[in-house]
């Protein structure tokens, strides 16, 4: 757990620790693997099998040694981002509290060249937007079947009284949840950033994100934002993600060693 002073209470976090850490002193790079909804931080460990591929993967030489992170965001609300009534501030927790914890507590490497980022469905927008959001804080990012893009009031408002929220700020909230317009209204040197940063996404031809994920694609074709794009034979099931797990792994990687 982290005692987090931004959302007043302690938050939960699952970690895989690769083979040998206990053994030696040596730092590793760090991917945070977030969870979708209805889950939470031992989604991955239970139903994602990750100790078992990420064994696998890093044994068999497809994947370098990694610290994987798995945080919480079910307990009060959940999803990864800040609610609009400014009561409960999830965004601002996962980068001032977790990420110096995680670097503090493990032996991580903390230059954002080792860290990167994932997730599944809603945890697949987290990472997603972290990205668009932060884009100085990762290398790489690596949505599978992502929830994310165009996001509204309506979608919103169960989480957040707007009725204490201005339209000023219910604006600047906002826009900040749309791809297109985060793309258009960044300045230069953040949009150069996310250029910079190595993208990997994919999402099953069953899925009922296809469309979202492929409107992505096009959008961030429109931008001229450098990306992997893999539409598989799959559905939006922990079938299709532990098969996509390995190939996160082997991309994250191959950034990380600078292949």
């Amino acid at each position: 757990t982290v005692k987090s002073k931004i959302l007043g209470m302690e938050r939960s976090y699952s970690i895989y620790l690769p083979a040998g850490y206990d053994e030696g002193d040596g730092s590793y790079p760090v991917l945070y693997l977030l969870h979708g909804l209805g889950d939470n931080h031992t989604g991955w460990v239970q139903f994602g099998q990750v100790q078992y591929i990420a064994d696998k993967a890093i044994a068999e030489g497809k994947s370098a040694p990694m610290i994987i992170v798995m945080p919480d965001a079910d307990t009060v609300n959940k999803g990864y981002f800040n609610l609009l009534d400014g009561t409960y501030n999830y965004e601002d927790f996962f980068f001032q509290e977790l990420i110096p914890h995680i670097e503090k507590t493990y032996r991580v490497r903390a230059e954002s060249r080792y860290r990167a980022i994932s997730g599944l469905s809603m945890g697949g927008g987290g990472a997603l937007f972290y990205a668009l959001h932060y884009p100085e804080m990762f290398v790489a990012v690596a949505p599978s079947s992502a929830d994310g893009g165009a996001w509204t009031f309506d979608q919103m408002k169960n989480q957040s009284d707007l009725s204490k929220v201005s339209e000023e700020k219910k604006a600047e909230v906002l826009w900040q949840m749309d791809i297109q317009t985060i793309l258009e209204k960044s300045p230069k040197e953040k949009l150069d950033r996310i250029k910079w940063i190595r993208w990997y996404i994919s999402c099953g031809d069953d899925d009922f994100l296809s469309v979202t994920n492929c409107l992505l694609h096009n959008t961030l074709l429109q931008h001229q934002v450098g990306h992997e794009f893999r539409m598989k034979d799959g559905s939006h099931s922990w079938t299709y993600w532990r098969m996509e797990l390995p190939e996160v792994m082997r991309f994250v990687s191959r950034i990380f060693t600078q292949y």
